[in-house]
């Protein structure tokens, strides 16, 4: 169990200032009207813009989106049954085994000391580093990162992957936001090389390298090459910066443990509820000054929240039950992915294919040849009428031969599947499928 570390609370709770009295609302509206008559009259009589009404195509596809949802609740069997997802009274009951993380009897933390306070000291010792800092958001907590490297190094450009996070989900935040300049050292959908970082025809401050490259697969250069493309960094004079969202589960395609994977970077992000399944949250790992450079920083984006108990508590949850468990699921997910190809050629679908064909992480990528919309009606009417749910994501038409792509996880849930089990569903899944490829 971990006690708390509650600091004095004297400082915290800071009065709001009064401000000055201000005339009553209607007699500010009565002067306004006075003032411009024929606006407010206009005003007043203008009706609300209809909205249009949905085409059947899009009423069609909310529905479908409906029905998945409601198939991943309602399915006896599925791969992955993610927390996030759960109703609230199931969210709540993560919070039910707290007592034995942590001792409830201490005081609530106040902007960032006590159970959060403890959640930092506890990151920090899995991943080496001197310190940690909590952040509400991953998206804060690596602007913040980089644009504390920025200033140490006097650059502010950020070589990053073409396919990494805040280039892809995160609407240019890097530059709008925190007049950071992104460059791309790759666009292929494959870790970046040591090769393409000693290439890259411009200087840059900070290498971020994402880990596992998510919208790429899922995945991992093999240790060999991180460690390549981490000097080939130190070369131009660069600090790394390591993605961590989803670095909890890469301890088994590495064989090495958390802190020995962590060490190579000069600062690493990490998330509390992809793969831990809590509530929310990151933390930023790194030497003490940065911690404490971060720390100021996040204050000024917003994020010195008031109290995060709930959402520290059920990162400390994650990394009680599902960090242990996280390697099974990955040796789990090699089992499954196997037994999709093996179902998908056993049933005559040509250009299916799984990738990494090897998963790295207890995620991966199916690609099938048919329309995205075709394959999530199969896999909604397989749940409905099997309540088997191979497929829980959602289909993506990618590329320019008419191939969709969706995303697998293997969890707890999926390790009772056999491969026996998987090319059966496999066989169900293609029979529900039409005739035609999509072209």
């Amino acid at each position: 169990m971990i006690r708390g570390m509650n600091e004095s609370a004297d400082q915290d709770a800071e009065q709001p200032e009064q401000s000055e009295r201000r005339a009553p609302r209607a007699e500010q509206d009565q002067s306004e009207r006075r003032a411009r008559p024929e606006q407010s009259e206009q005003a007043e009589q203008r009706e609300p813009a209809e909205q249009p009404e949905p085409s059947p195509e899009e009423e069609r596809r909310k529905q479908l989106r409906e029905r998945r949802v409601a198939a991943r609740r309602n399915a006896k069997r599925a791969l992955a049954r993610p927390a996030a997802l759960g109703t609230l009274r199931e969210r709540l009951a993560l919070l039910e085994r707290a007592p034995e993380l942590y001792d409830l009897d201490e005081a609530a933390d106040i902007y960032g000391d006590g159970v959060v306070a403890a959640l930092e000291e506890k990151v920090a010792g899995l991943l080496g580093t001197e310190a940690a800092a909590f952040f509400p958001t991953g998206t804060m907590a690596q602007q913040v990162a980089l644009r504390c490297w920025a200033g140490r190094t006097g650059n502010p450009a950020v070589a990053l992957h073409a396919l990494s996070h805040p280039e892809v989900h995160e609407r240019h935040a890097l530059s709008q936001v925190s007049g950071l300049r992104p460059v791309r050292v790759s666009s292929a959908p494959r870790p970046p090389t040591a090769d393409e970082v000693r290439g890259l025809d411009e200087p840059f401050g900070t290498l971020m390298i994402e880990l596992p490259l998510r919208d790429a697969g899922f995945v991992l250069p093999s240790w060999e090459e991180l460690t390549e493309v981490v000097e080939a960094a130190r070369e131009r004079d660069a600090v790394v910066h390591f993605d961590g969202a989803r670095l909890w589960e890469a301890t088994e395609h590495f064989g090495r443990p958390l802190r020995e994977i962590a060490d190579p970077a000069d600062s690493v992000y990490v998330s509390f509820y992809k793969s831990l399944g809590g509530y929310g949250g990151a933390a930023l790992a790194g030497p003490r000054d940065l911690i404490e450079e971060a720390k100021a920083w996040r204050h000024r984006y917003g994020g010195a929240v008031f109290q995060q108990f709930p959402t520290a508590l059920s990162a400390l949850a994650g990394l009680e039950r599902e960090l242990p468990r996280l390697p099974e699921y990955v040796r789990h997910a090699r089992v499954v992915a196997a037994a999709l190809d093996e179902g998908f050629t056993a049933a005559g679908l040509p250009w299916a294919g799984i990738h990494p064909e090897v998963p790295h992480t207890h995620q991966f990528q199916v690609w099938l040849p048919y329309d995205a919309d075709v394959l999530a009606e199969a896999a909604v009417r397989q749940a409905e009428e099997t309540g088997t749910l191979l497929f829980s994501g959602g289909w993506e038409r990618k590329g320019p031969l008419g191939l969709a792509v969706t995303e697998v996880e293997v969890s707890a849930a999926g390790l009772a599947w056999t491969a026996d089990d998987v090319r059966a569903a496999v066989a169900d899944f293609a029979a529900r499928l039409p005739g035609g490829l999509s072209r």
